[in-house]
């Protein structure tokens, strides 16, 4: 049985099982009983533990990581160079390594390929602009979650920019399948070596082969130096061109024809991301012939054009014109004529079903009209709810045809277990009992008088509740009545994991409850008892749970209306609103009890139409608030006076009485 399975290093990680085997160290899963988790701890193997270029290269991976801080950088959490054993302390990451899934997969989608490499190139940027170059970059260094993330790990033979730049032999360290030509001749490098084997894994990725390979690491470092590679469509011709050009700059053997920095190649991904027909200019020169040159020289000025002058008349250079133009759009027709008889279904990328209600899922058109959704299975599921889909194939983001099968997992519920309760047992009979229940098991000392030396105080979680299959289960074992007095940390203010730590190193029980409190989440605020304490004594630590308290609050509302017309008033304290009618002349009180945050600013207000009045208080418990509002009779403007009636405009306010002339006018007699 391995050596290390079962102890404690430093007395603080709890070695679990062996994880990667790899040349100078191995690696192991392990518990961290201070900060309660699981971490990876990477163990200078003991044949190299005496010879000093080893020692220095492991010690130069915990020294280049220390420098990082990236999301796709494996973390470091400790680190530990004694005589007797060596290792550093990582962040735990579970899933495979890119290397697994191309083997899996045997060539990965050109989309999933520039999404694994886009991350790479983010890690090396963040490291290349700390100093620190990789060099040993390669699929098996790069872990891959299965959301999609990718971690660069395994600085074992980085170095900083500052130093000469070879590795600690004078010799090509690294895997000589992806070591760039400079590398592989055992030369001084920089940034760029590390862009060369992002190179190679992109070609790795998109084609399922090597560019490179031999029958010895001698000819495949030969290989390196001096064959030129296949070009990736030549193996697979679904390669869009234009990352095949990205691919094929990255590889060149002259380190001043790369891309020169990681930055540089992410904004020709990105170019080429938002427009994947893109083919780059570079292309189409080789390294020392260039297609054209600029001149001076007035004889070589508008050749073509005076060519065409004089060999074609406007009228052929017309015909040619709708020629050509008719013969494009011709060309054009018949692609698309023919990419709809080879694809009658367009594409569609599948989407993230995992966390969603399969009921729902399969009664949705979104997701019915695009796929077909088939449920695989049931199973107990440690994340996710009964019903919840827990599992999808293909994962999302994969570019599929519209009809295609996705095959779900769902949850049959949580995988939780009953905790045996194991009060009272030896250690060694707790242990036993929770590992054949499902359980892992930490062990913590613990003074009690009341219990024998040797057994069993009490467990966390506790004997006869549920507990996640596989959680860490603490068993608290006497270690006898306390013998001292110790004073008691104080730990207000600190994380309810390491308040928990610091008292267990002190020799002190915890209980923990939590209240709602307005300090951040998981914060301690209180805790008691304090002071000097009997080693052994259980300290309670009160845990904000992120929400401040709520407190019961009474607004007093009063409204005088002397308006002649009935009027709505609004009524708004902290999230509670209402609404009443003031008659006209009258006057409304109306009282509103209402919750608000402890120690948070409340606002009350009241409004009716134009008029509104507010108050803002600090929330407490019984808090009150008074608030008039006055609505004004509204006068009422004096009617205009008429005007009177002009003398020169008849008088049409009696009627016309008059009888009319009909007499016949007299005329004069005629001479």
């Amino acid at each position: 049985m391995n050596k290390y399975i079962g102890k404690r290093l430093d007395g603080r990680y709890e070695i679990r099982e062996l994880i990667g085997i790899g040349g100078m160290a191995d690696v192991y899963k392990a518990y961290d009983v201070t900060e309660e988790k699981i971490v990876a701890v990477k163990i200078l193997k003991e044949e190299f533990a005496s010879k000093e270029d080893f020692k220095r290269r492991f010690r130069n991976e915990s020294k280049a990581i220390a420098v990082l801080s990236h999301p796709n950088i494996v973390k470091i959490f400790d680190v530990s160079f004694g005589d007797r054993v060596q290792f550093i302390v990582m962040e735990y990451v579970n899933g495979i390594t890119l290397k697994e899934y191309i083997e899996q997969q045997g060539v990965v989608g050109w989309k999933e390929t520039v999404h694994f490499t886009v991350q790479i190139l983010r890690a090396l940027q963040h490291a290349h602009d700390n100093g620190i170059v990789h060099r040993d970059i390669k699929p098996q260094n790069v872990m891959l979650l299965q959301d999609g993330t990718v971690k660069v790990m395994d600085f074992g033979i980085a170095r900083f920019a500052r130093d000469n730049g070879r590795t600690i032999s004078e010799k090509a360290i690294g895997s000589v399948h992806y070591i760039s030509p400079e590398q592989a001749r055992g030369e001084v490098t920089d940034e760029r070596t590390d862009i060369y084997s992002v190179g190679v894994m992109m070609f790795e990725m998109l084609t399922g082969k090597l560019p490179f390979d031999g029958d010895s690491p001698v000819a495949i470092a030969v290989k390196q130096m001096q064959a030129e590679a296949p070009a990736p469509r030549s193996l697979n011709d679904q390669i869009p061109e234009g990352l095949e050009e990205i691919v094929v700059r990255a590889m060149k053997k002259d380190p001043d024809l790369r891309y020169q920095t990681a930055a540089e190649m992410l904004r020709d991904i990105d170019e080429f991301k938002r427009n994947p027909s893109i083919v780059f200019e570079y292309k189409y020169f080789t390294d020392d012939d260039p297609k054209y040159f600029e001149t001076d020289d007035p004889k070589f000025k508008d050749v073509d054009e005076v060519v065409v002058k004089k060999r074609v008349s406007p009228t052929m250079q017309i015909l040619l014109a709708v020629t050509g133009a008719f013969v494009v759009i011709a060309i054009i027709a018949l692609v698309i004529f023919f990419s709809a008889l080879n694809n009658p279904k367009g594409d569609v990328v599948v989407p993230s079903l995992v966390g969603l209600e399969y009921e729902k899922v399969i009664a949705d058109p979104e997701y019915t009209d695009q796929f077909e959704i088939v449920k695989e299975k049931e199973e107990l599921s440690d994340e996710y709810e009964a019903g919840l889909i827990c599992e999808q194939t293909p994962e999302e983001g994969k570019l599929v045809k519209e009809g295609y099968k996705i095959k779900v997992v769902v949850s049959s519920g949580l995988n939780k277990a009953p905790v045996p309760d194991v009060s009272g047992k030896t250690e060694d009979e707790a242990r036993q009992i929770l590992e054949d229940a499902g359980f892992t098991v930490a062990i913590v000392p613990q003074f009690n008088k009341n219990v024998e030396v040797g057994k069993v105080v009490k467990t966390d979680p506790e004997g006869n509740s549920e507990a996640k299959k596989n959680e860490v289960i603490k068993i608290y074992v006497s270690t006898g009545a306390a013998s001292k007095e110790v004073e008691v940390p104080n730990v207000v203010g600190w994380s309810e994991s390491k308040a928990r730590a610091a008292l267990d190193l002190a020799g002190f029980g915890v209980t923990v409850n939590k209240v709602d409190n307005s300090k951040p989440k998981g914060t301690v605020v209180s805790m008691t008892p304090s002071g000097v304490q009997l080693e052994g004594s259980t300290i309670t630590l009160n845990v904000s749970t992120g929400k401040a308290p709520t407190v019961e609050m009474t607004a007093s509302i009063t409204v005088t209306n002397s308006s002649d017309e009935n009027v709505k008033v609004s009524i708004s304290a902290g999230r509670k609103s209402d609404s009443k009618t003031v008659k006209a002349g009258g006057t409304g009180q109306f009282t509103i009890n209402f919750t608000a945050e402890e120690g948070k600013d409340v606002t009350v207000s009241v409004s009716a139409g134009e008029y509104s009045s507010s108050k803002t208080i600090t929330a407490s418990e019984g808090g009150s608030v008074n608030i008039n509002l006055n609505i004004p009779k509204k006068e009422k403007p004096e009617p205009e006076p008429e005007p009177d009636p002009s003398p020169s405009e008849p008088d049409t306010s009696q009627p016309d009485t008059s009888v009319p002339d009909t007499s016949v006018p007299q005329q004069d007699d005629e001479d």
